[in-house]
């Protein structure tokens, strides 16, 4: 043992940089340690300052129902400064930034859009494989490939399944590789296509129908442009799943998407945003006029596009172009059947009369409200943002950034925030740069560490669920059928159910001056709910800036319309539970002379 240490010794004083840089690593080792040991004590005693806050207000009982808040916040240690860490889901982001060309798979895989196939005959199949990623277009105008020949698989005609409550099956129709029977966008996978797939693609960018089509190929439209067929002609299995079907050769298996009310209506990349009476001043309202003679919805968004405007306008065979203002506000929609004349290009389309016109917002960015800064000095009462993880905490910054001009900050750090432009999100919270910050906390300290709050509630069924996508699919990402189906989604009910009363009750009890924004509310009438807040602020109210915010309200933060659960993924005793929780919540609401939850919080 002595002979070895001492050619140790011999070594390092032949050679003292080496010694000096072993007893430098050492040191450093050491010093990590140090600071693992003192990070991980310092996060405990957060967990137990917010835990235990609920011993100040003594062991009271939830409206009655047996539910004792002690026991409720002891949920609650874990999710202190060291709140779970959000996924940096990057490229979903960056798709989301980009309109969307492509499209998560179910399990969080891209689709990939190939070229289509001509001259297919009766007969004709085979897998091809997808060797590249290409963006989806709304028109394919290129020459279309023609796909290998090969031996096509059959099966015995069943009628295709009913996968949500939200698409019904129209059944069988032509398809003509010259003139689709559908002409939105389009998408093709030869190894995982499924007809949930298909709905939910053509569902995410608007359009009212989906086909399937060669078992692989999924296209979207708003009117269907062919005769219907056989349904024997609609015997391909879907590639995906082989007990499904999904159309044949030069034939379609087409769905109607019955979009949920949340999600906008949409001409490919245009939103629908509704049918209203032509405004007193025209000229004042819509600066840029134009005679079409061959007017359609697509000349005229190209048109407005083309001139940087936000909305496209289509009154008969005029198209005009401009943005909200308070001359042309978009508040006050009229039954569309007043809007409804055929356009001289499109006999599917409706392009308006002279006096009730035809709007849709293009992808035209109105840079009115975009503009963003940090406070030009240090505020002097800190603004917090509470909620509910899952309550739209990260979409109400946005709207309030944009309805502001300033930035939010947040009481954690969340790198996949700041890279997609919450620049408050690096400031320590207590920095005073921002106009309000973000906060999930729950305990008496931290809450009383604020001036004032604006609690943000929503239905805790849709909170529960939108949380759990994002811890499993990230902010705009979906939880696996795994996830939903093993032990995660009873544990994660178990625990965040009761967070979910007990974070509105601390912040009721504790908060100093407490603004409550029902997320439901909010999305129902954003412009007067958003105007409450901005003067809860104590900032000057700019109408045009809050009519700019309208047209940019999802930001990139809204997942799929149609993307839904196949089933009820509450059970009865999960309901019960929850439903004690939302009567306790609105009884305190009442108490504190404040309205209550709203009705859809109820038992579904």
């Amino acid at each position: 043992m002595v002979r070895p240490l001492l050619r140790l010794q011999r070594y390092f004083r032949r050679k003292p940089v080496r010694f000096f840089t072993f007893i430098l690593v050492y040191l450093m080792a050491g010093s990590l340690v140090f600071l693992h040991a003192g990070f991980m004590s310092d996060t405990t005693a957060r967990g137990r300052d917010s835990g235990g806050a609920g011993d100040g207000a003594g062991n009271r009982v939830l409206g009655g129902h047996g539910l004792v808040p002690g026991n409720i916040r002891m949920l609650t240690k874990r999710h202190g400064p060291s709140w779970p860490k959000l996924d940096d889901n990057t490229s979903s982001w960056n798709r989301a930034l980009k309109g969307r060309s492509s499209k998560d798979t179910e399990e969080g895989c891209g689709n990939q859009s190939l070229p289509s196939n001509t001259g297919r005959k009766a007969g004709e199949g085979g897998d091809t494989p997808r060797t590249g990623r290409q963006p989806i277009v709304r028109h394919l105008k290129q020459d279309l490939n023609p796909r290998p020949s090969g031996e096509q698989d059959t099966v015995q005609p069943t009628v295709p399944p009913r996968h949500t409550t939200q698409t019904k099956y129209i059944g069988c129709y032509m398809d003509d590789t010259q003139r689709r029977a559908l002409r939105g966008a389009s998408f093709f996978d030869y190894r995982k296509m499924t007809i949930f797939r298909c709905q939910d693609n053509c569902a995410e960018r608007g359009y009212l129908y989906a086909g399937l089509e060669f078992g692989a190929e999924c296209y979207c439209g708003h009117k269907i442009q062919a005769p219907s067929a056989s349904e024997r002609e609609c015997s391909m299995e879907c590639k995906g799943e082989r007990s499904n079907v999904c159309g044949g050769a030069n034939r379609l298996s087409v769905y109607r998407l019955e979009l949920s009310q949340e999600s906008a209506r949409r001409y490919g990349s245009a939103i629908f945003k509704g049918c209203f009476r032509r405004p007193d001043n025209v000229t004042l309202a819509l600066p840029i006029t134009t005679i079409i003679p061959n007017m359609s919805v697509e000349n005229c968004v190209d048109l407005c596009t083309e001139q940087e405007l936000s909305l496209a306008v289509l009154a008969g065979k005029h198209c005009l172009c401009g943005y909200p203002t308070p001359h042309f506000a978009l508040h006050d929609r009229e039954d569309e059947e007043l809007c409804q004349r055929r356009c001289p290009g499109e006999e599917f389309e409706s392009c308006g009369t002279e006096e009730y016109f035809i709007v849709y917002q293009t992808q035209a960015q109105d840079n009115r409200c975009m503009d963003r800064r940090f406070l030009p000095g240090r505020s002097k009462q800190l603004v917090a943002l509470a909620s509910f993880p899952g309550a739209g905490n990260t979409w109400a910054r946005h709207l309030i950034e944009l309805a502001t001009g300033f930035y939010t900050g947040s009481y954690y750090f969340d790198g996949s925030l700041y890279n997609k432009g919450f620049k408050g999100e690096r400031d320590h919270w207590k920095s005073g740069r921002t106009i309000c910050i973000k906060t999930h906390e729950s305990g008496r300290k931290e809450i009383e560490a604020f001036d004032a709050a604006i609690l943000v509630m929503r239905n805790p069924y849709k909170a529960l669920m939108a949380e759990f996508n994002r811890k499993y699919g990230g902010h705009i990402g979906f939880a696996s059928q795994a996830h939903w189906k093993g032990r995660e989604w009873p544990e994660f009910v178990k625990n965040y159910a009761p967070w979910w009363a007990s974070h509105t009750l601390d912040w009721l009890s504790f908060g100093k001056r407490v603004h409550v924004v029902h997320f439901e509310e909010l999305k129902k009438d954003l412009f007067v709910q958003l105007k409450n807040i901005v003067l809860f602020l104590g900032l000057e109210v700019s109408e045009d800036r809050l009519l700019c915010v309208e047209g940019q309200k999802d930001g990139n933060f809204k997942r799929s319309g149609l993307r839904k659960l196949e089933y009820d993924p509450y059970t009865a005793e999960m309901r019960a539970t929850i439903d004690d929780l939302i009567i306790t919540v609105d009884h305190t609401l009442k108490q504190r002379k404040l309205s209550g939850v709203p009705e859809d919080y109820q038992r579904r």
